[in-house]
């Protein structure tokens, strides 16, 4: 597949796949202790934690872009604190580009885990407890299993999200061929240059290509996984 595109648009395919692959994993432990916290929880800020985790839907991305510049850029909030103390920053970097890919796609990964754990009957969980085990325990040995399937689905739908972000990513981190340019990126690069046409349809092809064998491992993943669970 490498072969067939130039070398620019394999730099931008092979950037899109860590960076969607790194935001991914990242979110993953917090998206999932998000969702049990949103799905068993009963706390003061219930109301407020759900609407700042489903904010990036609902915002414009390039507004969720701005806010994370005005945040994690060199001069920002946290990012200078982080450039003051440790020389690092997100702001322009690939590393920015997966931390944009990650807010745009927790919502979704956090719905998709929330759902299962509500699936999950609470006298499962109550009936482990009662035996002596911790909330902890309960949850790695009852809860997790059961929700794997989820966890799974999430998983694949934030990747997804992350390969696709554009909007928030561009206002962050800019395009800088081979340190930011993802494939959406490359693709409106390609757009805006005479004879790009043609590259930019093959970027659509394989962001089609990997979308899909995305979504097929994740079916096969999930359906291992009832099949386990069900004991079969």
């Amino acid at each position: 597949m490498l072969d067939w595109l130039s070398p620019e648009a394999a730099t931008a395919l092979m950037l899109s796949l860590r960076v969607s692959l790194v935001a991914t994993l990242a979110s993953l432990p917090v998206g999932v202790l998000v969702a049990y916290a949103l799905a068993r929880g009963r706390f003061v800020g219930h109301g407020l934690l759900n609407g700042l985790v489903h904010l990036p839907l609902i915002l414009p991305p390039v507004v969720t872009g701005y806010l994370l510049l005005l945040t994690f850029g060199r001069q920002g909030w946290i990012g200078a604190s982080l450039w003051d103390w440790f020389g690092f920053t997100f702001a322009f970097r690939w590393t920015g580009a997966a931390l944009a890919a990650a807010v745009m796609a927790f919502p979704l990964l956090v719905r998709a885990i929330r759902l299962a754990i509500e699936a999950v009957d609470p006298k499962l969980e109550e009936a482990a407890s009662t035996l002596g085990a911790s909330r902890l325990v309960v949850f790695g040995t009852v809860t997790l299993p059961l929700i794997l399937p989820g966890i799974i689905a999430g998983a694949v739908l934030a990747f997804a999200k992350a390969m696709g972000e554009f909007g928030a990513t561009i206002t962050f981190v800019a395009n800088i061929p081979g340190e930011t340019q993802t494939l959406p990126t490359a693709i409106y690069a390609f757009l805006q240059v005479p004879g790009g046409d043609g590259a930019a349809l093959r970027l659509v092809a394989v962001s089609v290509a990997v979308a899909m064998a995305a979504l097929a491992l994740s079916e096969w993943l999930a359906r291992r996984v009832a099949r386990r669970i069900a004991g079969r």
